[in-house]
């Protein structure tokens, strides 16, 4: 079988790919060597820089289904009718590691989707916990900056995150999720997703609701226990990554089941907690969960760099009938998102095959900057309004007006003192003695390698959380 012929990026064949242009046998580099020149430079631009958070991901293609009628809440195409399909790309991340640290690490794990609507992308950037460690973007960069390598020593440490999370007490309930049976999960599969904010549904009558997201494993939750953990950080750093890749090579897709919580929109004015506090879960009792489908990931990718390192996701994408809410976090990640593509992978970052929509064409006045290929909008006016049929913005897609009262300052979100330790020691007095001992000691491992001030302080939240809580952590500290 006659090879291809190797050639520049510009499709000039190359004469010879193992030895370089010289003056002589023993002579220097030629400068004209113009091909060794591209070679270089492309190797030295090989890797763009890697996402601050989430930087250590696996992925794959898969496809939604819908099984439930939702269209009561919602007018999403996607969502319009039973047995409806759509192409969905998956990345499942690790959020403190670099690109290189271990899978099986205590940590947060990123759960991405990007729903290829006919209406455009749909990205449902979550993680695997319900709730987060703040709920105020204010604080977000703060709190990575303890997650990351000290600035003198280059190393991970346990005080910074201990010392911000003693002053924070709204990090008490992630807390006890991060370092309960659930902190390591045995795979991906093995793992539920959350949208985790609190989004929007917009149905076709114009009304509004507000909605939490829910991907539940169709294969059973499972966990690492600490040891087992540690062990194959050692002997396989990439342990959920292969995992993945090999359940699907081998035809075994893993699966999750898509449910919803609604609240009406003016619940939310008289709720016992503040509905779009991240820090807190809406009890399934007082909304249950609505089934709408089932997500199933059957397809690997060919080339990990074109689909999933330049996957790039942004809560800001949005398609008709889902929309935002006033949740901090949220309001700031829709900004902060698109911002870091634009860093991490260029400003015509959407234009990348694994970010352009599918079905819908992008239609837009947007032109030029690095890395814009195809056409750049060919002899079509780059400007509106305009008298040579350019595209133009539909009041159809206007959402309901969304009452806002108040005067401009900085708010904390709590509605009582003891809004942030009832759901945790809620959390607590739910675990099995078993996985209460697990976690207290997974705690302790951690909290004393601390200072004994910050020690103290963390004793006493978990104690206003639940006093077993609070002993339970006192008790493993005092323990060598």
């Amino acid at each position: 079988m006659k090879k291809k012929q190797l050639t520049t990026a510009a499709g000039i064949p190359v004469d010879d790919n193992q030895t370089s242009l010289t003056a002589g046998e023993r002579g220097p580099t030629l400068l004209q060597d113009h091909y060794l020149l591209e070679k270089l430079a492309h190797f030295n631009r090989e890797r763009i820089p890697e996402r601050v958070v989430h930087a250590k991901a696996a992925g794959a293609h898969g496809v939604f289904t819908v099984t439930q009628d939702i269209t009561k809440f919602t007018k999403a195409k996607l969502f319009s009718k039973v047995g409806k399909k759509t192409e969905v790309l998956g990345r499942f991340s690790t959020v403190a590691g670099e690109k290189g640290s271990a899978d099986t690490v205590r940590d947060v794990r990123g759960f991405a989707l990007k729903f290829y609507t006919e209406e455009g992308n749909w990205d449902m950037v979550g993680n695997n916990t319900p709730t987060f460690f703040i709920r105020d973007a204010m604080k977000f960069p703060d709190f990575i900056h303890t997650q990351k390598r000290d600035p003198q020593t280059n190393v991970k440490a346990d005080t910074p995150q201990w010392d911000f999370w003693s002053q924070v007490p709204e990090s008490l309930h992630q807390v006890t999720i991060l370092f309960s049976d659930r902190g390591i999960p045995a795979g991906i599969p093995y793992m539920n997703g959350y949208g985790s904010h609190t989004y929007s549904f917009i149905n076709a009558k114009n009304e509004r609701y507000w909605v939490k997201f829910h991907f539940k494993t169709r294969q059973g939750i499972k966990c690492l226990m600490q040891d087992q953990a540690d062990k194959l950080a050692g002997v396989d750093a990439d342990y959920h990554t292969h995992q993945l890749f090999d359940a699907i090579e081998n035809g075994d897709y893993p699966s999750w089941t898509f449910s919803v919580q609604i609240m009406p929109e003016l619940d939310a004015e008289n709720y016992r907690w503040n509905p779009f506090d991240l820090t807190k879960v809406w009890p399934h009792g007082d909304y249950p969960l609505i089934e709408v489908g089932v997500l199933e990931m059957n397809k690997n990718p060919q080339n990990y760099f074109a689909e999933i390192e330049q996957a790039a996701f942004s809560p800001g994408n949005v398609v008709p009938g889902i929309s935002f809410s006033p949740c901090k976090m949220l309001q700031a990640r829709v900004v902060s998102y698109a911002d870091a593509h634009r860093y991490r992978l260029g400003v015509n970052y959407e234009q990348l095959p694994v970010n352009c929509p599918h079905a819908a064409k992008a239609a837009n006045y947007e032109r030029d900057g690095k890395m814009r290929f195809g056409d750049n909008g060919g002899a079509s006016v780059n400007y509106e309004p305009n008298s040579f049929d350019g595209p133009v913005a539909d009041k159809k897609y206007a959402e309901p007006p969304l009452k806002i009262s108040g005067d401009a300052a900085r708010y904390e979100q709590k509605r009582g003192v003891d809004d942030d330790y009832v759901q945790p020691g809620n959390l607590y007095r739910l675990m099995p003695g078993d996985e209460q001992q697990r976690l207290v000691e997974n705690i302790a491992r951690s909290l004393r390698n601390v200072p004994k001030e910050i020690q103290d302080k963390m004793v006493e939240h978990f104690g206003r959380a639940d006093k077993a809580y609070g002993k339970g952590v006192a008790r493993e500290l005092k323990k060598k």
